[in-house]
């Protein structure tokens, strides 16, 4: 989208993989932005783990209900028409393969389409939450994510040396710089994003990939 940058641009982009009457699950953080940026004249149901079905964009915070937060404990909110369902029913969702996509923040993904979004050993993290469960269930799994970390390695590698969140189930990667297919062949660059050259990619991108025509 003209004018956007950074995590509103990604955002935008993985907002453009949903198609009409999808059931789609976005993760906290970045991915939750996705909502801000659905496609006009695409309806789709928004799928929370913590049990909305129907999500809407986040509320402001002259219209926050204390009752109703999202998994990282932001204020989130209901379309017309939602429900609100207990962790049994939002899993049975994810685990029986009805989600038809979820976006998820990770720490690395590689060329394999291996994730790794929950830990880094020595460091003390709330837990993996859904996220196991999201890689193991979900079709479609797009990864929203900065392309390299503050110290400026690339987060996108040969081969993800964290542990695993999920294995050979990424589709998409999508960062403030460019867009990854995640194929049984490797990593292809489908676009760039405004001021980027494909040059500009390989010099910040440890793993491998084959650009398309």
């Amino acid at each position: 989208m003209a004018g956007l940058t950074g995590r509103a641009l990604i955002a935008s982009r993985c907002a453009k993989f949903f198609k009409d009457g999808d059931f789609v699950n976005l993760g906290i953080g970045l991915p939750a932005l996705c909502v801000n940026y659905l496609p006009e004249g695409v309806e789709l149901w928004l799928e929370s783990e913590i049990g909305i079905v129907g999500s809407a964009p986040a509320p402001d915070w002259d219209h926050v209900d204390p009752d109703m937060i999202d998994a990282g404990g932001q204020p989130a909110a209901v379309i017309k028409g939602g429900s609100v369902a207990d962790h049994l029913i939002s899993f049975t969702y994810i685990r029986g393969g009805h989600i038809d996509a979820a976006v998820l923040g990770t720490l690395q993904v590689d060329q394999e389409g291996n994730i790794a979004n929950w830990t880094i050993p020595g460091k003390l993290v709330p837990g993996m939450g859904g996220a196991m469960d999201l890689c193991a269930g979900v079709k479609k799994i797009i990864v929203a994510t900065d392309h390299c970390e503050k110290s400026g390695e690339s987060k996108i590698l040969k081969k993800c040396t964290l542990p695993l969140t999920g294995a050979k189930c990424v589709t998409d990667i999508v960062t403030e710089r460019c867009y990854f297919e995640v194929t049984p062949d490797g990593l292809v660059l489908r676009e760039l994003a405004p001021g980027y050259t494909v040059e500009d990619i390989r010099a910040c991108t440890d793993a491998d990939f084959t650009v398309a025509d």
